[in-house]
């Protein structure tokens, strides 16, 4: 990553809501950890639409259960059509992309043509009489997507098509950058076929709350090779310009140790924490913020989470205050009543 740094802009002096994961993940996620609330990629997806009729406009990419769940990459009362579409490819059998239920053994392509047909007419049918309801409108919209997914989802997902020094240079087959690697190559083959929001996990490896002498080298081997070869591939094939690429924990740890695991480790700290974006319209090698002396708060030109994603939307073309939503009786937005575009690593 180190030849990337002056494409990088870096919030420095981020803070959020909650001290343990639960809470802060839904933080980043979804801009609210006490209520069910549309996640980011659900937003953006509502507000730009698609730009492949063919494919989700949000995907999500090996996202963990845990802390979360469905609500991590969900459109809560969003119409359905915009909920994120799952893929599973670090656990998946022979490593490869799996959307469940993508294909039919059954039925040819014909042939299942007819299914839908039948099956949407019944389902318009059922829509018109009951005079109308988003949830039976998702189905609808669900089941047309799938089927024409069939026809070009699997070409996309194929990773095993790159060349070889493509593979090489994100550390595909690699001992420990493996993992990361397939999913930041089908990450960028989803930004070349339209997908507006594409979101990646790297699991609960960066949790050192112990033995961080020894784990923290381990995390970043696993990561560092594959996202400094994504900037490297987005940016050769004039993708990095109008691609945004956000790392993000939902928050840092504490500059102190935590020393009641037997070996040293850290603890969470939301108080002020550091985060990078790239390409998408960010200023390259700039720094914005700081923390205390001893980097645990935020103190000089402080971002919090709702300015983030306010920021975000900006970038990506949405006035914050504008992408609204209107359910049970109010306006909702993914920054709720906050929000602060933060101009200055705008290029």
């Amino acid at each position: 990553m180190a030849k990337h740094v002056d494409k990088l802009s870096l919030i420095k002096s981020l803070h959020t809501d909650g001290e343990a994961h639960g809470q802060a993940v839904l933080r980043l996620h979804t801009g609210e950890a006490n209520f069910v609330r549309p996640s980011m990629g659900s937003w953006i997806s509502y507000g730009l639409q698609s730009e492949n009729d063919s494919m989700p406009g949000f995907v999500s990419i090996d996202y963990p259960a845990m802390h979360g769940g469905v609500r991590l990459y969900g459109n809560s009362f969003l119409p359905a059509r915009y909920q994120g579409t799952q893929i599973k490819l670090r656990t998946s059998a022979e490593k490869v992309p799996q959307v469940r239920h993508l294909e039919s053994d059954l039925l040819s392509t014909s042939r299942q043509r007819e299914q839908v047909d039948v099956i949407q007419a019944l389902n318009r049918e059922h829509l018109a009489r009951s005079g109308g309801d988003p949830e039976l409108e998702g189905v609808i919209d669900s089941f047309e997507l799938a089927y024409r997914m069939q026809s070009v989802a699997p070409d996309i997902m194929d990773i095993e098509s790159e060349p070889q020094h493509i593979k090489d240079l994100y550390g595909v087959d690699g001992k420990v950058t493996d993992g990361y690697a397939r999913q930041c190559i089908l990450a960028r083959r989803m930004a070349e076929a339209g997908v507006r929001y594409i979101q990646v996990a790297t699991d609960y490896h960066w949790d050192h709350h112990g033995d961080i002498d020894n784990k923290l080298p381990e995390s970043a081997a696993r990561t560092d090779q594959p996202i400094g070869a994504l900037l490297t591939d987005l940016e050769q094939r004039g993708l990095l310009e109008d691609t945004l690429v956000v790392w993000a924990g939902e928050f840092g740890r504490t500059p102190v140790a935590q020393i009641d695991r037997g070996n040293p480790g850290r603890d969470h700290n939301p108080h002020g924490f550091t985060i990078w974006m790239a390409g998408g319209g960010v200023k390259g090698g700039y720094a914005h913020g700081e923390t205390d002396d001893f980097g645990y708060l935020a103190v000089r030109d402080k971002v919090h989470m709702h300015d983030l994603h306010a920021t975000i939307l900006y970038l990506m073309g949405l006035d914050h205050e504008k992408l609204t939503y209107r359910y049970a009786g109010r306006d909702f937005r993914l920054t709720d009543v906050a929000g602060n575009v933060v101009h200055e690593i705008v290029a």
